[in-house]
């Protein structure tokens, strides 16, 4: 994160001399004016981290509403940015009231440096969280875009997916933790977003947490945030998954990975609402709807004390299970459909379109990857193939009526064969399988999303 920047507002031009000369070593710039009337114009040439802002600036005037009024006119121009009020001794109870209306903080003059520099930071920190938070919002706005083009969400009219449907549909509203479970590339991302868009809490943020792709050593801190020094690379502040979904939904994907010593801290934190960021000493209230996701047999990671039965109740409160597609073999033709028609609009195909058979091979085929599998099998076929027709030959997929002494063509296929047969050895469980593999959890995570499995 950077140091952030910094414009002190101040009539005093003194003031702002002393200011600058020992914050110019503590942000990345320092910018002093004593007019609060150019502020605008400051923000017109780009953004402030923090504003340190007087309360008064006309002379024998100190009723605070000068400061009041280019605290909201400050958050208009730039909602994340933070505002610390300079206060006289005589002002604290009209900067309390700041703080109340939006401020970060105050500071009364005359002012401590080492005080001065804690409360900036502070803020600053504060500040960059808010602009992570932005940034989320501003992709999920674009995700939300995207649904809204392609009106519908969650494809297929078999009934397993029509009595889900339903399900998500009933508990969208409410704020019960769901888990949803199925094999690999079933989709349950995209019903944890379907939950999310028909909740109450659509308007904020949904936080995904890839459980797979995190190093254990940092499980802590991407969840719960850490202090400035926690760990050797700990240079800031930073706030967790838990504080970034705050009053939206966290998405914890397949949390059949959360180490046991951390599942404790899950706990608690689910039954008390409140974390506690790594280094840190002061609880943090939270307020989300959690919805988690595994492709383990969770049964099995009970039994093997890999997971604790106590979390387990607090996490499945509603079970959803996602049926494989080789069980929902009638949703191919609008899934195949759907994906064409993505994939020939994003490589400018279109008009291409599928020939007589290509259906029916794509049903008679059992898809281990499931939906992820037959969306990189469309998407590799539009880009691979030359004419306005889509031919059976065109479609690259193992045939199902294989016989399993059938060797593999490619290095590709046998690699893709391994990993199949590994994950299906250990259920799924992609510790257990990276070890059999001689690989890394990660390089194995990576290595299914690169072969659709």
């Amino acid at each position: 994160m950077s140091n952030g920047r910094l414009l002190i507002v101040d009539d005093n031009s003194n003031a702002i001399k002393a200011l600058k000369l020992f914050l110019k070593y503590e942000f990345d710039r320092v910018k002093g004016i004593t007019n609060p009337n150019s502020i605008p114009m400051e923000f017109s040439k780009g953004e402030y981290d923090v504003v340190l802002l007087d309360m008064n600036f006309s002379a024998g005037v100190n009723n605070g509403n000068e400061g009041f009024f280019w605290l909201r006119e400050i958050k208009k121009l730039s909602p994340i940015t933070e505002v610390v009020m300079f206060t006289a001794y005589g002002d604290v109870e009209l900067a309390v009231r700041a703080v109340k209306e939006g401020a970060a903080d105050f500071i009364q003059k005359p002012w401590e440096n080492e005080k001065m520099i804690t409360t900036l930071k502070a803020a600053t920190r504060l500040g960059n969280a808010n602009k992570e938070v932005k940034k989320l919002k501003q992709q999920q706005q674009g995700l939300k875009a995207e649904i809204n083009r392609q009106n519908k969400l969650i494809i297929g009219s078999s009934s397993a997916m029509l009595r889900l449907v339903q399900m998500v549909q009933k508990i969208a509203t409410t704020d019960a933790n769901v888990l949803i479970t199925g094999e690999n590339g079933t989709g349950k991302e995209v019903i944890a977003r379907e939950i999310h868009r028909l909740s109450g809490r659509s308007q904020e943020l949904m936080v995904i947490v890839d459980m797979a792709t995190i190093p254990e050593t940092l499980f802590e801190s991407e969840l719960f945030g850490h202090k400035k020094g926690a760990f050797t690379d700990a240079v800031e502040d930073k706030p967790g998954k838990f504080e970034l979904a705050n009053y939206g939904t966290l998405f914890l994907d397949e949390i059949g990975n959360l180490p046991v010593n951390l599942q404790s801290k899950l706990l608690v934190t689910l039954q008390n609402r409140r974390i506690i960021p790594l280094g840190g000493t002061e609880e943090v209230p939270i307020n989300i709807r959690l919805i988690s996701a595994t492709n383990s047999n969770l049964d099995d990671l009970l039994t093997g004390g890999r997971f604790r039965e106590d979390l387990m109740y607090r996490i499945n409160t509603i079970h959803l299970e996602i049926p494989p597609l080789r069980e929902r073999v009638q949703d191919i033709d609008a899934l195949a459909s759907f994906f064409l028609h993505k994939y020939t609009k994003k490589y400018n195909r279109d008009g291409l379109t599928f020939n007589k058979g290509v259906l029916n091979k794509l049903k008679e085929y059992h898809w281990p990857g499931n939906i992820r599998e037959l969306e990189h099998t469309i998407e590799r076929t539009v880009i691979l193939s030359t004419g306005k027709h889509i031919r059976t030959e065109d479609i690259f997929i193992t045939s199902s009526t294989k016989k399993a002494i059938d060797l593999p063509e490619t290095m590709q296929e046998m690699e893709k064969m391994m990993i199949v047969n590994a994950l299906n050895k250990h259920e799924g469980n992609y510790s257990s399988a990276a070890t059999q593999l001689g690989i890394t959890r990660q390089t194995l995570y990576n290595k299914g999303k690169k072969y659709g499995i």
